[in-house]
Order: structure tokens, then sequence, then C-alpha cells
């Protein structure tokens, strides 16, 4: 599995609209890129356990690995598009390499390829209909590899 700041390091450094990278889109980016690993590649990128809440999947992991890494990683406060707060996130050093493979880093490049055009709304929308958002029960946990096991079984049951 990848050190979850490369994987920041590289989303942050691939996305062309850093206005868009927000903490809630940082961290559902890096979901919707284990669930595409997982699909693919049997395996997740990140060591994040998922849990799916009232925001979907989500969890603080992102945000306090950026915290743990400020010579890397900077968050910038302002307002979203309802006035409430939103904290962009910058890399700060140009000079990191990320340890990525080569497969990591073809899943993350997937994930943004299909959401840079989107907006909040259509964004959220993709997000929710991923196959482990629609099959797992609110408030619990997310077993991305499972899941893709399931979806891939579901998925040749139908051909």
């Amino acid at each position: 599995m990848a050190d979850l700041k490369d994987m920041i390091y590289y989303i942050l450094k691939k996305y062309p609209k850093k206005d868009h990278l927000s903490n809630a889109r940082l961290t559902k980016i890096i979901y919707l890129s284990d669930w595409y690993s997982a699909i693919n590649y049997n395996k997740q990128i990140s060591n994040i356990h998922w849990y799916f809440d009232n925001y979907g999947p989500f969890v603080w992991d992102v945000l306090d690995e950026i915290k743990q890494h400020s010579d890397l990683f900077v968050i910038k406060k302002t307002l979203n598009i309802f006035g409430a707060e939103k904290r962009l996130i910058k890399t700060k050093n140009d000079e990191y390499m990320v340890t990525l493979s080569k497969d990591e880093k073809n899943a993350i490049k997937k994930i943004i390829k299909i959401t840079k055009d989107k907006d909040w709304s259509q964004f959220i929308k993709f997000v929710y209909s991923t196959y482990p958002i629609l099959t797992t029960e609110k408030y619990s946990y997310i077993n991305l590899e499972n899941k893709a096991k399931l979806f891939k079984k579901e998925k040749q049951g139908k051909s």
C-alpha cells in the first residue's frame, strides 16, 4: 500500500482545477481511487478504513495526514459557494518525489480524468452512485476489496 502523503501529493500535483481541492473533494478522490484500484488491481492504494457517514465515504485520515506534513502541504481556509468554510489543500514543496507504483498512478489519473470537469453536485452524485455506497448501510465501515469482489461477481452474473 502506498503512503497516504504520496497519494495526496500526487493528486494535488496532477489535478487541473486546484481551487476544487477542498478536504472533502480530496478525500473522496482518494476513496474513488481506492475503489478503482480495488476493482482493477484487487487492492486499495491507501490503508484507509473507509466509513460511510452522513457525507458519504469520509474519514479524518486525509486531513490528519496533511496536518502531520506541514513541510509538504498547506491548508488555506476560504468559503464555498454556500458561504460555509472550505479548506483548500495545496502543495508547499515542489521538490518532493512520490513513491507510487504504475498501477497506483494509473488509478489516480483515471479518477482525475473522470472527476475533473464535474461541479460539486455532479461529483457527489458520482461518489454516491458507486457500488460500495449503494450496497453499504450508513454508519458502517466499507471494505472496498470485498466490495470489489462482490461487484465483479455480480457484474459477471449479468453478462
